[in-house]
Order: C-alpha cells, then structure tokens, then sequence
C-alpha cells in the first residue's frame, strides 16, 4: 500500500516545497469482454488500488517528474516544439501533458513524484491510473476546471498516439468516474453511462494467473478481424448495421447461414456477452449476485468455447474461484490467453478464499499466483 505520509515526505525531499496529492484508480472489468470495439457495453469497478501523483508548481514551464517504482527521475520541457515519445514510463505522463496542451490546456511547470500499488502487469490498468493522476494533478496544479469524460478521453488519446497502445475508452473512463460500492455501465458507442451497485459486503477478488501467451496480440487482431467479417456478411441481411452491438440474438441466429462456423461463433460470444452484460447490471442493481455469478460463469465459457481467448491456467483458476466459498461466480478478465481472473467475494470470505485459491493452483499448475483482494473505490479526486 502507498504510504501517503512516505509519499509528501519524499516529494519534499526531493523538490522542495509543499504538494497536493491526487489519487487515481486502477480497475477491474466485471463482465463485458471483447464488446467495446464492437460498439457493446462493458462494466468495470474501481480498485482500491491506485496511483497517487505529488505535485507542486514551477515557476517555469518544465516539468520535473519521479517514478518511485522505476527509482527514475525525467524532466521535460512544455514548450518543445515537436515532443517525442521515449518509449519509456515516462510517455504514459509526458503525453498526457502532451495531449492537453494540444486541447488548448495551459499548463503550469511542475514537480511531480508519482507512486503506485497498482501491480504491473496484471491487468488492473496502471497505464491508464497514471495518465489519470497525471492529467488531474496538471490541470488543477494549472487552475484549470476539470470535466472527467474530457479528462477521460484525453488519456485514452495520449495511451493511442503517445504511448502507442491502442486501447479503448473504458480503463481510464472508469478511472475517472468510478465511485465507491458502485461497477460503471459504460455503453462504449455513446459514453453514456450509469452507476450499478454492488453489495457494500462484496469484495473484488483479482487472481493473476501469471500466464501471458506470446500469441495473445496476434490472437486480439484476428478476433477483431472476424467480428468485422461479421458485420459486413451480416449487412447483406441487416442493412443499417455498423457493429455487432446493432445485432440482437435472434437475427443472428435467423441469418447465421451468411458466416463461416469460426464467424458465428466469435459474433455469437459478442452478441450474448452484450446481453449478459445488461442482465448483470440488472442483477447486481438488485443484490442478486447468485444470478451476476451465473452471468460471469456464462461470459467465461463464452469466452472460452465461441470466442476462444482462453488457456488451460485461466480454465483452472476460473473453477478454483467459482468453487471457493463465499463466492459469486468467476470469469477471466481481459484480453485473454492467459492474464487475470475475476471473482466477487463475501468479505468475510477472502482469507479462506485466497488461501484455497493460492494453494491449490500452486499444487495444479506449478505456478505461483496472485490475489488481490479489492473493495469497490472512488475514482479520480484530491486527497492531500
């Protein structure tokens, strides 16, 4: 955990002077994989894990900036004309910088020290927790107003143009608008999106398998590849039609002579993930989290058999999760082929549950898995 009186205590050290504080989440998606390229719907939670961003004005136009987790120091300079990414940590903080200036931001020079507890590499978006703090600490540390779905889509633009990884909207969308005890429904076309409960006595519970196929990125452009093939096979049929967010079940189903076998089943996983994905929103709204667990039981096996982003480690984790007790269902989160899995957990279950989980994929696997036990957080916002 983040030592926030550690944290101002080595900024000062370090700069000088007294900071402000901003902190920004990483995050979890509960249920709705492979849908946010195809227009669909997603539905992610904010971590109690977080990035957290130490700052304080220059008086010139540079900005000075510390990883405590690299031990790296970096400056830049706002006034360079053509900024180049260095293909480092620092283009996640340089081309948030970057990409408000651009929007017309005026930034003020700063000294930045940035820590993390977000775990690297796990799938819980550190990228997009340090462009969130990043781009939230400038503009205030600037006196600039602040409207999170601009904060939003300006770090998904420098992660795309700066960084270089083309993600899409919902890592930092929910950094921003994430809130305590509450997933986010995110409709990915529009951006609009609404709060959705969750049990305050549900915890998050996070299992790196610590498997990472080389083929995943190759694997991730065929995907989207095929569901592309399917909507111009289907628009033969369905004239109007411009992601498979436009499909429902049974038009796919009436139509499903127009694709190959290999097309139908990847449409088939998006069209159904879209649906459980809503019904998931209804169930939690409701506190039925037997019927979310069922959904997230249904999107992994989805994810499995028609779409196939799976791998025997994440198939092992997955039952080991959903057979624990206290637990609501399980499923793989993210791009797939190895990565995380996600589960939702009575509180008063997690000891239990991470140890029967830690044990027995240690026993089955060889391998040495971590758990990350979450509640539901706040997203981005000021807190020294």
């Amino acid at each position: 955990m983040v030592d926030l009186e550690r944290t101002v205590r080595e900024f000062r050290d370090r700069f000088g002077g007294e900071p402000r504080v901003c902190r920004a989440p990483g995050r979890v998606n509960l249920i709705g994989e492979h849908t946010d390229y195809n227009g669909g719907f997603v539905l992610p939670a904010a971590l109690d894990l977080a990035t957290y961003a130490a700052i304080a004005p220059r008086q010139d136009r540079i900005l000075r900036v510390h990883s405590r987790l690299m031990d790296q120091t970096t400056s830049f300079d706002l006034n360079e004309a053509e900024p180049k990414p260095r293909k480092d940590w620092s283009d996640y903080v340089r081309g948030v910088a970057v990409v408000l200036e651009n929007a017309g931001d005026r930034l003020l020079g700063a000294d930045l020290l940035i820590d993390s507890d977000v775990p690297l590499g796990a799938g819980l978006s550190s990228s997009a927790a340090i462009e969130v703090a990043t781009g939230y600490a400038l503009l205030s540390n600037s006196s600039l107003p602040i409207d999170l779905t601009r904060l939003a889509l300006a770090c998904q633009r420098a992660e795309n143009e700066f960084a270089g990884m083309r993600c899409g909207i919902m890592d930092q969308f929910i950094a921003c608008h994430g809130a305590t005890h509450q997933a986010l429904l995110i409709d990915c076309r529009s951006l609009e999106h609404r709060a959705v409960p969750i049990d305050p006595r549900v915890r998050l519970a996070i299992c790196n398998t610590m498997v990472r196929h080389q083929h995943a990125a190759g694997e991730y452009n065929l995907r989207r590849r095929d569901c592309e093939e399917g909507v111009s096979r289907l628009s033969a049929a369905l004239p109007g039609i411009t992601a498979l967010r436009d499909v429902k079940e049974e038009d796919l189903e009436r139509h499903a002579g127009l694709l190959t076998p290999v097309i139908y089943r990847r449409c088939r996983h998006v069209v159904t993930e879209n649906a459980r994905t809503l019904r998931a929103a209804e169930a939690l709204a409701a506190g039925d989290l037997a019927l979310c667990g069922q959904l997230m039981r249904e999107s992994h096996a989805s994810m499995r058999d028609d779409f196939e982003i799976s791998c025997t480690e994440v198939d092992t984790m997955v039952e080991l999760n959903a057979a624990a007790d206290g637990a609501y269902g399980a499923r793989m989160t993210g791009g797939g082929f190895g990565g995380s899995t996600i589960s939702l957990v009575d509180a008063s279950a997690t000891d239990s549950f991470k140890e029967r989980v830690v044990t027995r994929y240690r026993a089955m696997t060889g391998l040495e898995p971590e758990v990350f036990i979450s509640a539901v957080a706040d997203g981005v916002g000021m807190v020294a």
